[in-house]
């Protein structure tokens, strides 16, 4: 699998199918890394939409587990991983594009759609992560004991105060929602989006059921979609007809006649 290195970040990414490009933003939180898809993922979006888009799926900077390196920007620590997302998407010479983020996923497609109109043909938000009063620090929690301390053990140049600061910039600097977007930015966003619901500590049911009622051209899928196969198949099925319903039309082929 090939890598995308801009300065100081490498970013290991994998290409798969052709067609429509389709961004594939993988769960696992700051972990987030290409192996969720075949691992722990209830559905693998790699297999299920290769035979219809070029499906770019990359590890997350620093995810354990992952390959792809670069500085904490502690100051901007969302729109860092943008920077990332966007810029392999450059890389590519893709300028449009449909995505899919599961979990971290979520916040992280709200902050491309602010970063970067236009871009995003449509997103499906799959167990979106988001903020749950009831347990404030549950990000921050997660992280600074379970990809902290892996982090810095295999990068000496890296410290856990600095892990500390990037933490909290990333989750208590905006502690609301879906932590990037505000909910009159959700309000006014034109792009369709399909929500598939969760309801687990990190990915708050109330939370994606709030996106999608605020969002003006939002779809919500089955709830519970996860708990068996046929309702995981039902779900695919929606984000298949909600993908192929927003996939643009291939440009007319230009003809020249002869004389």
């Amino acid at each position: 699998m090939p890598f995308y290195q801009r300065g100081d970040v490498r970013i290991h990414y994998r290409e798969v199918g052709s067609g429509f490009p389709l961004m594939l933003i993988a769960g696992g939180g700051l972990n987030s890394n290409i192996s969720y898809f075949s691992g722990r993922s209830p559905f693998n979006p790699i297999e299920e939409f290769k035979s219809e888009y070029r499906c770019i799926a990359m590890d997350l900077r620093n995810a354990n587990g992952g390959e792809s390196s670069g500085p904490l920007e502690i100051e901007r620590p969302w729109d860092a991983y943008s920077d990332d997302q966007l810029g392999l998407m450059d890389h590519l010479g893709i300028d449009r594009f449909l995505a899919i983020g599961f979990c971290i996923g979520g916040p992280m497609i709200w902050n491309l759609l602010k970063r970067a109109p236009g871009r995003i043909v449509a997103a499906v938000l799959a167990q979106p992560s988001g903020f749950r009063p009831e347990m404030p620090d549950l990000f921050y929690t997660n992280n600074i004991t379970g990809w902290g301390p892996p982090l810095c053990a295999r990068r000496p140049d890296l410290s856990m105060d600095t892990v500390d600061k990037f933490l909290n910039r990333m989750y208590r600097a905006n502690p609301d929602f879906v932590f990037t977007v505000s909910r009159d930015f959700v309000r006014s966003c034109p792009t369709p989006i399909l929500v598939l619901p969760d309801d687990v500590p990190a990915h708050p049911y109330a939370v994606a059921i709030e996106s999608a009622q605020l969002a003006p051209n939002s779809q919500v899928s089955l709830y519970p979609w996860q708990d068996t196969k046929k309702t995981i198949d039902q779900a695919v099925r929606h984000v298949r007809s909600f993908l192929r319903a927003h996939t643009p039309a291939a440009a007319p082929m230009s003809s020249s006649t002869s004389h």
